[in-house]
């Protein structure tokens, strides 16, 4: 399968300039898997900010419904 890396990062509001996922989703989303994290896609750009991609900052996100 031909990863589609120029299309995804028109969606990747990933603010971590030195990473070298960016754009390369199956890549991102298994390092960060393994940390017990998720990819910052799935947050809204001020928790983003915070570089807490945790599954905890997550929860409590979602239960403040800001997700």
């Amino acid at each position: 399968m031909e990863c589609k890396k120029t299309s995804n990062l028109t969606h990747c509001n990933c603010s971590y300039e030195p990473c070298s996922r960016k754009g390369v989703c199956c890549e991102c989303i298994s390092f960060h898997l393994r940390s017990r994290e998720l990819p910052a896609c799935v947050f809204p750009p001020d928790a983003e900010s915070t570089y807490d991609r945790s599954f905890e900052h997550f929860a409590r996100l979602v239960q403040a419904g800001k997700v």
